[in-house]
């Protein structure tokens, strides 16, 4: 396993930590980068970082409305099989502003009635998926709605993130307590 260089950013969603490879952006997540981890290979710091600069300059892009679209090369080594095919169609077919429901993306990822070698579902395979999206926002399973509403989303502060991107990115109509500034805690009061 290839060691990650890591890059933070400030958005309106909190800390976005960003982990590249010399090959391409390998992890985007909430919050801090994790512990450095012991063993594997060392990253070389030219290649990963220019990755790395171009990840955190792209996304700094996309927060401040600039960007619609991410360049940087995705770096999927990990994910095999229905996980790798239905984030790749999701990566490839759902642009900013756009949603797709869990159905339709499996559909599209072509994944049939027995999805991942189980009796599940390809909506809740799907679903399973998004869940642990390795590369979130750049690989944007914000935009993977249920077919009755938004859907869950293990980022962030969860469905509060979820409901922003997709305001934000004019894909849902935006509500009366909607903040352009971000999402704040429940937990904090308005103006803290």
């Amino acid at each position: 396993m290839t060691q990650l260089i890591w890059g933070c950013l400030d958005t309106p969603v909190g800390l976005v930590s960003v982990g590249c490879s010399a090959t391409g952006v390998a992890r985007v997540s909430y919050g801090p980068p994790p512990p450095a981890a012991p063993g594997g290979a060392p990253v070389p710091a030219d290649a990963a970082g220019t990755v790395l600069a171009a990840a955190l300059a792209e996304l700094d892009g996309y927060f401040a409305g600039q960007a619609k679209a991410f360049g940087v090369p995705v770096d999927l080594p990990a994910a095999a099989g229905a996980r790798r095919t239905v984030l790749s169609a999701l990566h490839g077919s759902v642009g900013y502003g756009q949603t797709v429901t869990y159905g339709a993306l499996a559909a599209r990822a072509g994944l049939d009635g027995q999805a991942g070698g189980t009796a599940m579902p390809p909506a809740r395979v799907v679903g399973q998926i998004m869940a642990s999206n390795p590369i979130a926002l750049i690989v944007p399973c914000h935009r993977v709605v249920a077919g009755d509403g938004l859907g869950g989303y293990s980022g962030g502060t969860g469905t509060d993130v979820k409901r922003w991107l997709l305001v934000f990115e004019g894909a849902i109509p935006p509500t009366l307590d909607w903040d352009p500034a971000g999402v704040r805690p429940r937990h904090q009061p308005a103006g803290a």
